[in-house]
């Protein structure tokens, strides 16, 4: 018999005692859990999904700095292959119900028992079991072609120039149900995806297709089938759908693989087009996006992010640090806002700034922030409440947290010490 997974496990709650309750009064091991993180606020929370990439995060609605259902919203962002169980008060539950598309596995309510929260960590890891034996499919054989996958395959991988023919095929996709109606004009993107041995070979099986259906059913419509050693994807969706989804989609793909399967997986994804006549050119610009870069290595690659060539490398990088540099002030600034700004994929992005700088985007926007407060506690009269806002922070509270742990002192502790420093120097 196989040995069990593992599943690892971070706590995030404010309140110490419950939060120290938690964490040393679970036998975590017995219920197939290995605790390997707590935090008292969102933004340790977040930081510690990105170091640790934990498969559940237990955590309170309401936490100081970065709410539960904004921790949600973000860890989707970084690690949507990351559960989360939510902890929280009755009054709350309406307000949960906001983080539902965030991967939220259970919702419990306080006061809690450490023997209600034990039967409920059963059911998680329940729960997470059953995600994990879907996902392998390891015995699976795949199944007869549906009608939707019988148009789409000669679009997607054949040349499909006949005059005139976008009306039809409408009327086809129609009727096997890929359109809804005649009025939908969805775009479409092709993604293709692929699993790799160690030492770089394709070994993709078709049961993967399985997989990666369940996982894009929970963002976008789609139609997935098996050719020549890849999954090939066909997806609908509107622009917004597209840009609010793909990445989170493609990256979860990528992480369960990983985690699951324990392999590397590469994936490519094409422009969105509103023709089905133009589904071949976007499978062939997946492929020149899935042949980019280092073929051995796992991860995503959008077409988009092959050209200009200042989209690529060490430049790109750079590019991304002058634009943290300039936006460190604005308070929304995030990785998937600085991507819009230099026209490429968060997953680019994200693999991009971590392989040229060996940090990740938000360890660096913290210590740009922390870097421009300090100096403006040094060299000027502003209020601390001033500065905080210069640097990127709406709740005064949330940036003296920041720069005490940055810093080792609050900023107002370092101001009394300066102002004594000064005394002393003009005496």
């Amino acid at each position: 018999m196989a040995a069990k997974t593992i599943y690892s496990v971070i706590v995030a709650d404010d309140e110490d005692e419950l939060r120290e309750a938690v964490c040393t009064m679970i036998p975590w091991e017995e219920y197939g859990f290995r605790l390997v993180g707590s935090a008292s606020n969102g933004l340790d929370a977040l930081q510690m999904v990105e170091e640790y990439e934990p498969d559940l995060l237990l955590t309170d609605i309401r936490m100081p700095f970065i709410s539960g259902i904004e921790l949600a919203r973000q860890v989707r962002e970084i690690r949507p292959a990351t559960n989360i169980a939510f902890l929280s008060g009755y009054d709350d539950f309406e307000y949960a119900k906001q983080a539902i598309q965030y991967n939220i596995i259970s919702y419990m309510l306080k006061p809690l028992t450490m023997e209600g929260l034990s039967r409920e960590l059963q059911n998680i890891r329940q729960k997470i079991d059953a995600q994990f034996a879907m996902f392998r499919q390891a015995s699976a054989s795949p199944g007869g072609l549906d009608m939707q996958t019988a148009m789409l395959m000669p679009l997607v991988l054949d040349e499909y120039t006949e005059p005139d023919s976008e009306q039809r095929l409408r009327s086809l996709s129609r009727q096997c149900g890929l359109l809804r109606d005649m009025d939908e004009r969805p775009y479409f993107a092709v993604m293709v995806s692929t699993l790799l041995e160690t030492d770089g070979g394709n070994c993709t099986a078709p049961s993967f297709v399985a997989s990666v259906d369940r996982l894009a059913a929970k963002y976008l419509r789609g139609a997935h089938f098996f050719a020549s050693g890849k999954v090939i994807s066909v997806l609908l969706g509107s622009p917004a759908e597209f840009e609010k989804y793909l990445h989170i989609l493609a990256d979860e793909i990528v992480q369960m693989a990983g985690r699951v399967l324990g392999r590397r997986c590469r994936i490519g994804v094409g422009r969105a087009t509103r023709a089905l006549t133009a589904l071949h050119d976007a499978y062939r610009e997946a492929m020149e996006a899935l042949r980019q870069g280092d073929r051995t290595e796992g991860g995503v690659q959008f077409i988009s992010d092959l050209a200009p060539a200042v989209k690529g490398g060490e430049l790109l990088c750079k590019r991304a640090m002058e634009a943290i540099n300039q936006h460190y002030m604005d308070a929304d600034l995030s990785l998937v806002s600085l991507s819009g700004m230099l026209t490429v994929s968060p997953n680019h992005l994200s693999t991009c700034i971590k392989k040229y700088t060996g940090e990740t985007f938000i360890t660096i926007l913290i210590r740009k922030r922390m870097e421009a407060a300090r100096e403006l506690l040094i060299s000027s009269p502003l209020k601390i409440q001033e500065i905080a806002q210069r640097c990127g922070y709406v709740d005064q509270h949330y940036f003296s947290y920041c720069f005490k742990k940055y810093c080792g002192e609050s900023p107002s502790m370092m101001r009394r010490r300066l102002d004594r420093e000064r005394a002393g120097e003009s005496m």
